[in-house]
C-alpha cells in the first residue's frame, strides 16, 4: 500500500463499538479513514473477537441487550462500509501468517491471536500498530512496529 496504513488489534477495535477510554482516538482515525488520509487494516480474526467482546459486556451488564445488538451490527456495517469505500483492508487468517506467528509465541510468550496481530501488521507494513494491551503493544515494539495505544498515545495517533 502506498498510503499511511494504520493496524487496529482487537483491544483498539472493540472501543469503536463499546464506548470506554480511548474510544475518541479510534473513532479519530475512522473518521480521518473517511475522509481518505489514511488506510484502516485489521484481520478478519478481530470481527470475531470484537463480537466476544460485545457479548461479555452484555453478560456483565455493562451493556443492554439493545446496545449489544447495535454494537454488534455497526461493526459488521461499518467493516463492510469502509471496505467498499476502499478504507479498510480485512486480512484474511492464512496458514502461512499463522505459522509465522509460532515463532512470537515462544520469543515474546505471545498467544497465538497476539502473534497472529503481530506477523498482520508486519504484513500490510502498516504505519503504526495500535492496541491497548500493554503486553502486546510491547511485543510488538520490540517486533520493530511502531506500537502506539489509543489512551496513552492519543496526541501520537492525530499526528499520524
Amino acid at each position: 500500500m502506498n498510503e499511511k496504513t494504520v493496524y487496529l488489534d482487537s483491544s483498539a477495535l472493540a472501543k469503536r463499538y463499546l464506548a470506554e477510554e480511548g474510544t475518541e482516538a479510534v473513532d479519530s482515525l475512522y473518521r480521518r479513514a473517511e475522509a481518505g488520509e489514511l488506510q484502516l487494516a485489521f484481520s478478519i480474526w478481530n470481527i470475531g473477537e470484537v463480537l466476544s467482546a460485545i457479548a461479555r459486556a452484555l453478560r456483565l451488564e455493562w451493556i443492554s441487550e439493545g446496545e449489544a445488538k447495535r454494537a454488534s451490527w455497526a461493526l459488521l456495517r461499518e467493516t463492510l462500509k469502509f471496505q467498499g469505500l476502499g478504507r479498510l483492508w480485512t486480512i484474511p487468517v492464512r496458514g502461512d501468517l499463522l505459522a509465522d506467528a509460532v515463532p512470537l509465541l515462544f520469543r515474546q510468550g505471545l498467544t497465538q491471536p497476539d502473534g497472529l496481530q503481530i506477523v498482520t501488521c508486519k504484513e500490510v507494513r502498516a504505519e503504526a500498530f495500535i492496541s491497548s494491551d500493554r503486553r502486546l503493544l510491547r511485543a510488538a515494539m520490540q517486533e520493530g512496529l511502531h506500537a502506539l495505544d489509543p489512551v496513552a498515545d492519543a496526541s501520537s495517533l492525530r499526528s499520524l
